[in-house]
């Protein structure tokens, strides 16, 4: 079940136009909502996006990798308090891995779109500009987005023969796993 869930999850940046079922929106809330968080501190929180109008304003936060999201039907936005913990983002972006593996469950694509740390122009932040078109309270940031939908596109699963092997070491640093 786990194997060909990650084997097949892939990033989806084209979609049906089709709403995702208010059932499936229940559980992708449901797996944010459950993912783990250090110390139970749960600093996350989300925003569910479906307006068309507000998935196009966000589709402009940076100037690349986002624009996709304007054809999406729905948007999680993931935030968290970084008062809650000092591993902030770590703990949304596990909450983010819950979202795509529960989407990916139930037949749906998704993809990460990274907002902490990016520019939505030379002198604003992409959290900034997120910020203000959700009325976000100051206190929160936003780590990333996450486009979710019915998939438009077919992507190959993952091959294990792939796999990048070369990167994992055993008992040190350079002594391969696997010869």
């Amino acid at each position: 079940m786990f194997f060909p869930l990650i084997r097949n999850r892939r990033s989806i940046r084209k979609y049906e136009n089709k709403p995702v079922e208010t059932e499936k929106l229940e559980m992708l809330v449901e797996a944010a909502l459950l993912s783990p968080s250090s110390m139970g501190s749960n600093p996350w929180m989300f925003i569910i996006i479906t307006d068309r109008t507000v998935l196009e304003k966000l589709s402009k936060a940076k100037p690349h990798g986002a624009t996709f999201l304007r054809n999406a039907p729905l948007a999680m936005v993931v935030c968290a308090d970084p008062a809650k913990s000092s591993v902030w983002i770590e703990d949304a972006s596990i909450a983010s891995i819950f979202i795509h593996l529960a989407a990916e469950s139930m037949g749906l694509g998704s993809c990460w779109i990274q907002i902490r740390e990016r520019m939505h122009s030379d002198v604003r932040s992409s959290d900034d500009y997120i910020s203000e078109i959700l009325d976000i309270p100051e206190n929160l940031k936003v780590e990333a987005m996450i486009a979710i939908g019915y998939p438009d596109e077919k992507k190959s699963p993952r091959s294990k023969k792939d796999l990048q092997y070369e990167k994992v070491f055993c008992g040190t640093f350079g002594k391969p796993y696997h010869e």
